[in-house]
């Protein structure tokens, strides 16, 4: 996937697409979304969206997890409402399902849930967030080793088919998921995962598993794409980094601006989170350039630190099957 755009004040008519396709779907995924998976404190989380709309942001990824759900169902309401946007099928709505929601039975309640919280009649994509199952109760996070249970993948798939087939999603997938999950999901999937959405950046390139994804037809999606600066779990290892300083000054962008481009143009999908609105716009200001052999050349040896290892609990050895 390359696709390119030549215009440098973005809207969301010129930010790149790419097809998601299934038996059931074919439907068009802006290639850069609006993360919503942490709040600040001084910004309203609705009005962050809303400004994110208003900048040219079509594609919002949330997830039960985050408890922005209903932030972004109302702020698609007030969109609309200020025409910023004609209908609601002009975003691209991404969540989740979650670890304590991991189990056959419960998977068609939680997107009830989701949908509610949103208030729309169905997502564009939803996820399987991580490969655990998490029993049912009031657990500590990061979970304890005592309330971890067997991971029913087979289920838990049939039951996401089931939200496609009955419409309540355009599109199914992943997250986290190593080439090994989904070789093994692969091989009883009735609807194939059109995305699996992991950690990604240059200080965590991930060659084997894009290689794995586009072999498979499986869009990758990058999470953390700047490596989470100022998160709990996140680094500053991609802000820091001297390789990429340098390239941001050869092109005049930034260091974000360099990251972003680059997993672009390795046709990785993206979603970004910066409620800071001069970024925001920034963000999306990564088509009008391209990088260099020599670029490339410096990203080749960045230094590599993956962050999120053991995922939402630090008793699961192995989680991404020792893929890199």
């Amino acid at each position: 996937m390359k696709l390119h755009c030549d215009k440098k004040n973005m809207s969301s008519s010129n930010i790149p697409h790419t097809m998601l396709q299934s038996s059931l779907n074919h439907h068009k995924m802006p290639v850069i979304g609006f993360g919503t998976a942490s709040t600040s404190s001084t910004i309203d989380t609705k009005e962050a969206m809303l400004e994110a709309i208003k900048v040219g942001y079509r594609h919002f990824d949330t997830a039960s997890i985050y408890g922005s759900e209903q932030s972004l169902g109302e702020a698609i309401i007030e969109a609309l409402q200020l025409n910023l946007i004609a209908s609601r099928e002009e975003l691209f709505i991404t969540s989740k399902l979650w670890c304590t929601d991991n189990f056959p039975h419960l998977v068609l309640p939680a997107i009830h849930k989701t949908l509610q919280s949103l208030k729309l009649e169905y997502l564009d994509l939803y996820l399987i967030h991580w490969p655990i199952s998490v029993k049912p109760g009031t657990w500590d996070y990061p979970y304890p080793e005592e309330a971890l249970t067997s991971f029913d993948l087979k289920g838990v798939w049939q039951a996401m088919e089931e939200c496609q087939k009955q419409g309540l999603t355009k599109f199914i997938g992943v997250s986290n998921f190593s080439c090994h999950k989904l070789e093994n999901l692969l091989s009883f999937a009735t609807i194939p995962p059109s995305v699996n959405q992991v950690e990604m950046n240059p200080t965590w390139q991930q060659k084997q598993l894009r290689e794995y994804c586009q072999a498979k037809g499986i869009i990758i999606t990058a999470y953390s794409p700047l490596g989470a600066p100022g998160a709990l779990w996140g680094s500053n290892y991609v802000v820091d980094n001297e390789f990429l300083k340098q390239i941001a000054n050869t092109h005049g962008k930034s260091f974000a601006q360099v990251s972003l481009r680059w997993l672009y143009e390795i046709g990785v999908t993206i979603v970004v989170k910066s409620y800071n609105k001069e970024r925001m716009k920034q963000n999306i200001e990564i088509f009008d350039w391209a990088l260099s052999e020599d670029d490339y050349d410096k990203i080749a040896q960045v230094e590599q630190h993956q962050l999120c290892k053991n995922g939402p609990t630090k008793f699961i050895e192995n989680l991404y099957d020792g893929e890199n």
